[in-house]
């Protein structure tokens, strides 16, 4: 049976991450949030018309704003906090000039076929002493997605996409693709603000809960 994407109870997920972050004892994390494209390149574009460089960058407002609200358990830096287009090796710097204990890059998936849907994460094709941790955080990611929010998964997989092959030496990283714009029912459920607050607390989730 094809699974629905859940119409999230917000409250019911914020409570459930505040008993995460109520167990949080260990220093504060530093994270990079790779905000997808930006500016002249709107990335993959909606069946519904939505672009994929609003949708990264809706969710990702969303995490900085929960994580103002919680009192901020993770120390959040974006690539871009507007609708500009960064280069993917000056994403990459910005993440190893800061020293960031995790590296997490936003994306949304297109396809030629309609029905194609679900969650993917990415971790480097290439191994180093952080492929274990970036590993568990992308099967963490896809547990949260599918539990919380009804996306189908697709699996971790392995990939040489620039921004994982530039920090795959230097701390752990992830890219993640939120659903398919080109799916009408993940499409829409980007549009919904509270779909977009769910997405992102599954996302916090995700980062602050310790292996």
């Amino acid at each position: 049976m094809k699974k629905v994407l859940k119409n999230v109870s917000f409250v019911i997920l914020l409570l459930k991450i505040c008993i995460v972050f109520g167990q949080e004892t260990s220093t504060q994390k530093r994270i990079v949030i790779d905000v997808g494209h930006g500016g002249k390149d709107s990335g993959a574009i909606g069946v519904n018309g939505i672009q994929e460089k609003n949708v990264v960058m809706d969710i990702a407002n969303a995490i900085l704003k929960l994580n103002d609200e919680l009192d901020k358990p993770l120390d959040i830096y974006l690539t871009r906090y507007v609708d500009t287009l960064i280069s993917l090796s000056d994403r990459t710097k910005l993440a190893k000039s800061l020293k960031a204990g995790l590296f997490v890059s936003l994306h949304c998936n297109h396809s030629d076929n309609p029905k194609a849907r679900g969650i993917e994460v990415y971790v480097a094709n290439t191994t180093s002493q952080y492929s274990k941790d970036a590993t568990w955080l992308a099967f963490q990611l896809q547990a949260a997605f599918s539990k919380e929010l009804g996306f189908e998964t697709r699996g971790v997989k392995f990939s040489n996409f620039q921004v994982l092959r530039e920090t795959v030496g230097h701390l752990p990283s992830v890219l993640v693709e939120l659903g398919f714009l080109s799916n009408l029912d993940e499409a829409q459920h980007f549009t919904q603000k509270e779909n977009v607050l769910a997405i992102a607390l599954a996302i916090l989730s995700g980062l602050i809960i310790k292996k």
